[in-house]
């Protein structure tokens, strides 16, 4: 069988941020041999699959890198404040060229299935291309918004003209120049996308479900003083990051929201808004995302900048959010987002006043008993979030469970690293941890330094096998209810929630500590100097 002449030590899924960090740590520090399966052609990850109009990254340049090479963070010139997707590519390639990562990367190659084989206390895993190997280690770098929700309207194949995910565009590019287009979704990724295709559609169709709280961006050209300044001090930015709540130099301040006078409040409000950036979302005050009436005084100040953003008012109050309160959902950056819907090609259709969408027909698509006409339609519809990319990987632990199965009724991790019952199974920024509330390389790089550590500790003590008890998955499972229990959270209806997916069990994803991922880091690095407490090692 091939696996007996492969002889790994570890699988690792995915050649994102992620896969390339881990198998530098494994390779490099550690000597271990590694392969990575990636399905694209390349690195890159979501910077590989996420090519619409408008993608960039949210969180600013300086800290949306790896800190490990620090060469690299002298070296390296990011051209504006959140750069273009192209360009974070661009950097990823240049990172795998730099340590020669594509030599271990196998491209084009899909895992679809793992079975962890008690006897030879190895994983066993098996690729789209008719491959099996085995492997000491198996770990997931599949990215937490990596599986396409494509909506299942009726009608869809009939449609006569094109149609795209915003996740799957084709490389060229997609031309909207003299057509008609219909975007899906006001999500994270619509909101980048539709000032983009409306400068280029003859005339753009947004179709919204539910309206988004969104806060200006402020992109551009970082001035070359603040660059070199951030150059000159990196080793203390990347200490004030790590010890973070959300992997950014950002704290909330200590203050509510209601102890602060109307005028107080005005003039913080202004300051983080002219900012921009998630200094609204991140660094407000401290009870904004817990106490309903200081929300609601951070809400009104955003539907007022709504309102004076939009000249008709019935469009106003449509792109206004009702029913959850603000920042419970994904803080969309916007550049122009609100104004778009001011030029006289572009319409709204919001499924609470016009009708929701019931079929896409072979013309376009009919909402509210109306049918529009369409040469195109992006849908914008995100992603089944950090469950689904590893429910679709096939993985089955002791005894051949399912971990699609065990996770029927919502994620159960330890600390969103591992899952009782899979031994030797270690998930990067896995179901609750703090991922998606982080900034993510600071999450990648705190899950990857630890997993290295725990590997390292095993070889040096014998250990061969390691796994979560049930009674620490458990606690752990709790400790994620009560923490999200005392915040806003769960009054929205969003993926963080896993409400985008019809039939997904509604659980909170992420983690959200108290002191969010620096909180989380240092609870991570105290069960690892107590010799891995909570894990059964053999």
């Amino acid at each position: 069988m091939a696996s007996a002449t492969q002889g790994l030590d570890a699988v690792v899924v995915g050649a994102g941020f992620s896969g390339m960090h881990m198998l530098k740590s494994l390779r490099d520090r550690l000597g271990l041999k590694a392969r990575v399966y990636e399905a694209g052609e390349t690195v890159g990850g979501t910077w590989y699959w996420n090519r619409y109009p408008g993608a960039r990254c949210d969180s600013d340049s300086y800290v949306y890198c790896f800190t490990w090479d620090k060469q690299l963070l002298q070296e390296w010139e990011w051209s504006e404040r959140y750069p273009e997707q192209p360009e974070i590519l661009r950097y990823l390639e240049h990172v795998a060229a730099r340590h020669d990562l594509k030599r271990d990367i196998q491209f084009n190659t899909r895992v679809t299935g793992a079975e962890f084989d008690e006897d030879a206390n190895l994983w066993r895993v098996r690729t789209d291309k008719g491959e099996e190997v085995a492997a000491r280690y198996l770990i997931t770098a599949v990215g937490t918004l990596s599986t396409t929700n494509i909506p299942q309207f009726k009608g869809l194949e009939n449609f006569k003209g094109k149609w795209y995910h915003t996740s799957r565009f084709p490389k060229g590019g997609v031309d909207f120049t003299g057509k008609r287009v219909a975007v899906v979704g006001t999500g994270a990724t619509g909101v980048q996308a539709i000032p983009v295709i409306a400068q280029q559609a003859k005339h753009l169709t947004v179709f919204q479900r539910t309206a988004n709280y969104c806060v200006p961006a402020r992109n551009g050209k970082v001035d070359p003083e603040v660059v070199q300044a951030r150059k000159a001090e990196y080793d203390a930015i990347n200490k004030r990051v790590r010890e973070s709540p959300f992997g950014q130099e950002r704290w909330p301040m200590p203050k509510s929201v209601l102890e602060a006078t109307p005028e107080e409040r005005e003039r913080e409000f202004d300051r983080m808004w002219d900012v921009g950036g998630f200094d609204f979302w991140l660094a407000n005050y401290q009870d904004m995302l817990t106490d309903r009436e200081a929300n609601e005084v951070c809400a009104e100040y955003l539907r007022r900048k709504i309102r004076s953003a939009v000249k008709d008012p019935a469009v106003a109050e449509r792109l206004i959010p009702k029913g959850h309160p603000y920042g419970t959902k994904r803080q969309p950056l916007d550049t122009n987002y609100f104004e778009t819907f001011n030029k006289d090609n572009v319409l709204l259709v919001d499924a609470k006043t016009d009708g929701a969408i019931g079929e896409v027909t072979e013309k376009g698509i009919r909402a509210g008993g109306k049918e529009y006409g369409f040469d195109i339609i992006v849908f914008a519809t995100g992603f089944d979030a950090m469950t689904g990319p590893l429910k679709a990987l096939g993985i089955k632990g002791r005894g051949g469970r399912a971990l699609a199965d065990e996770w029927a009724d919502g994620p159960r991790t330890y600390l969103g690293v591992a899952v009782a019952g899979f031994p030797n199974l270690f998930t990067i920024t896995g179901p609750q941890s703090p991922s998606v509330l982080t900034n993510m390389p600071v999450a990648i790089e705190q899950h990857v330094e630890w997993i290295t550590d725990c590997i390292d500790a095993m070889r040096k003590e014998g250990k061969t096998r390691i796994e979560a008890t049930p009674d620490a998955q458990d606690a752990w499972v709790a400790h994620v209810n009560e923490a999200i229990g005392g915040t806003l959270f769960p009054a929205a209806n969003s993926w963080y929630m896993g409400a985008n997916i019809p039939g997904k069990p509604r659980t909170f994803l992420p983690y959200l500590g108290p002191e969010g991922v620096g909180g989380y880091r240092k609870k991570c690095d105290e069960i690892a100097a107590k010799g891995y407490e909570g894990f059964g090692l053999a």
